[in-house]
């Protein structure tokens, strides 16, 4: 399952107009560098819990049969809470299933190359019935911390400690694989978190908690700094992934398909699908989306251009955010 009902208010005022599992790093939506990413590791039915802006994650992503898996959706009709969300489509994952039949939840703002297949053995080898993708953070108060013994069980569990009372720096990553018997854990129709309420819980009634640490590429997409970070880290190969079908890569800029670049382009410059950069214009270090515009005359710097938003300016624009000035109803 992957997540994906969250609103992204970090990330305002680019998600006015598009839910932050739709934002795009190197021109695809993040959550399909996700999709990619579970069908690799052998994952062959998607179920997606929507809420705000839902309808256009759906159009987005599809049945899945672009990415070659298929693609379920849950509408929620307000927020649940991450556990809460995964409650509400329990006999998706129960249907057909043992309770040694494990399942994978994933945040929809991720952008990662775990290997989620180790995570998965890991889980069925020592019997856990949650099992925590961990990773080595510097500022532990950003997240769920975890400390865990020898045999990598979880002995302790801290939601986003405050700073300099972390009682360690391993961060859960967000990716979780489950027994189904933590639903037993879960009340249905009721706002519930896994790091507030599921895994204290879990500890509580000692069932076995693993954690399995990596230092492989993570981030949650989630603030605008991190988003622009990502950019570069796709581009310079510090995260595999995907570019999406018809894109290229020139030196360190990258053209998706149907744009038109008869301006300059330079330092990690993404320019999305249908997108044009007029002769006489100049982007540096900046992310145009999808149809978006950058008239003659124009230089942008730092800066991201929403889904077919316009820029003209006879001035240099730089740190900027250029997005439709209206939140949809």
């Amino acid at each position: 399952m992957i997540l994906g009902a969250g609103i992204g208010s970090r990330l305002d005022p680019l998600t006015r107009s598009l839910p932050k599992p739709l934002v795009p790093v190197v021109g695809k939506p993040v959550m399909g560098h996700l999709v990619d990413l579970l069908k690799k590791h052998g994952v062959t039915e998607i179920m997606v819990n929507v809420q705000y802006l839902g309808q256009t994650i759906i159009d987005t992503i599809g049945d899945g049969s672009s990415y070659g898996v298929p693609v379920h959706y849950s509408r929620e009709d307000k927020l649940w809470g991450d556990a809460g969300g995964v409650k509400r489509v329990e006999n998706f994952f129960r249907d057909g299933a043992s309770d040694e039949e494990p399942f994978l939840v994933i945040g929809g703002d991720d952008l990662t190359d775990t290997d989620i297949s180790r995570i998965v053995a890991s889980h069925r080898e020592k019997g856990a019935v949650a099992t925590l993708g961990v990773t080595p953070v510097e500022d532990p108060s950003e997240y769920g911390i975890v400390v865990a013994d020898g045999d990598g069980f979880i002995t302790r569990f801290q939601e986003k400690p405050k700073k300099g009372e972390a009682f360690s720096n391993l961060a859960n990553t967000g990716i979780y694989v489950f027994r189904t018997s933590v639903f037993d854990y879960i009340p249905a129709e009721t706002f519930f978190g896994f790091g507030n309420n599921v895994f204290p819980a879990l500890l509580d009634a000692k069932k076995p908690m693993l954690a399995v640490p990596s230092d492989a590429y993570w981030k949650d997409v989630g603030n605008l700094a991190i988003y622009r970070q990502a950019q570069r880290d796709c581009i310079d190969s510090k995260v595999a992934v995907q570019l999406p079908r018809g894109a290229t890569l020139s030196e360190t800029c990258v053209t998706c398909a149907g744009a038109t670049v008869d301006g300059e382009i330079s330092d990690y410059t993404v320019v999305g699908a249908n997108a044009v950069v007029e002769a006489g214009a100049s982007v540096r270090n900046s992310i145009l989306w999808d149809g978006s515009v950058v008239k003659s005359g124009t230089h942008l710097e730092n800066c991201v251009v929403g889904t077919g938003v316009t820029v003209a300016s006879t001035h240099g624009i730089f740190n900027g955010l250029c997005v439709e000035a209206k939140r949809p109803v």
